[in-house]
């Protein structure tokens, strides 16, 4: 009776990532309906691909699927990875121009002879969905300053907290991991959100220590199962960005899908917690949809 009870109280902690991202891309199809209908336009993102990596291309048609669930237009261009910078760069400069395009999203990484941060920097500032252009992100770290795009990932982070009834204001929070994709602009809004924010990274010392103290932990630092019970406080809210591929024997492609928590034990003492995968994945996109929205009503409200 006693483990029965304590499955069903484990279960009531689980943020279910898939179940709030349909409910956000609902909210968005109903507001995409209202534009069309005031308008007679419908946002539109792009999505430029440089190669032929399957997680990408995977991804790519997720988006897209999405895109069209939604009613957004979407524009695919594709190219080998034997393209030339410039190339891609002529590629950003005409749907930059194209009036039909309300956001522009070019998929990492890129080949290595390419310069990411040009072709980044190249995206018109206001079609930047995915929020990775330097304006937006030194936006971002500025008090009293608001970018037009915050990143995907790290955004919808925050969201399930949000939606998931966590109060942030005040609360100590610990980001581990500082990738420029998700730790480092995660720290940022959750500054923004008046978190008292540390961030954990490989030079780290006592990162236990240290994420033992955290109302709220976002782990991203892509090593499976880093964040052991004894890391987390009881009480603590958990947001696992980790995707790690572990062996699994039972399993036809002989892995699966791991975050950077150990989700298991972790469960037991934290009092939100998101699972791998469910968790943080469906949210990346459903931001995106999001932020290509938010777009279209300001290009459009200003024709």
């Amino acid at each position: 009776m006693g483990g029965r009870s304590s499955k069903a109280t484990d279960a009531a902690k689980v943020i279910d990532g898939k179940s709030i991202a349909a409910a956000i891309r609902g909210e968005i199809t109903t507001e995409v309906s209202a534009l069309k209908a005031k308008y007679g336009k419908v946002p539109g993102l792009a999505v430029v691909i440089v190669g032929a990596r399957p997680d990408s291309a995977t991804y790519v048609r997720m988006k897209r699927k999405a895109c069209d669930e939604a009613g957004i237009v979407s524009f695919h261009k594709e190219l080998p990875d034997t393209a030339t910078e410039a190339e891609v760069l002529k590629i950003v400069s005409e749907f930059n121009a194209n009036a039909d395009c309300h956001g522009i999203l070019v998929q990492l990484p890129l080949p290595k002879h390419m310069n990411e941060e040009k072709v980044l920097a190249a995206i018109s500032l206001e079609k930047d969905v995915d929020g990775f252009h330097p304006l937006n992100i030194g936006k971002l770290s500025m008090k009293g300053h608001e970018p037009l795009f915050m990143p995907c990932t790290p955004k919808g982070c925050v969201v399930l907290l949000e939606r998931s009834g966590v109060a942030l204001a005040g609360k100590n929070a610990v980001v581990v991991g500082r990738s420029n994709i998700v730790g480092m602009p995660a720290a940022l809004m959750l500054m923004k959100k008046d978190c008292t924010v540390t961030v954990v990274h490989s030079r780290t010392a006592d990162p236990e220590g240290i994420c033992k103290k955290a109302d709220i932990i976002i782990a991203a630092a892509g090593s499976a199962h880093m964040i052991k019970r004894s890391w987390v406080k009881k009480g603590a809210a958990v947001i696992d960005v980790g995707t790690n591929s572990v062996p699994d024997a039972t399993k036809k492609s002989g892995y699966r899908l791991t975050g950077d928590v150990d989700f298991d034990e972790v469960v037991k003492v934290a009092s939100k917690i998101t699972p791998v995968p469910g968790g943080v994945g469906p949210m990346t996109i459903a931001m995106l949809l999001s932020n290509t929205l938010d777009s279209a009503r300001r290009i459009i409200a200003k024709d």
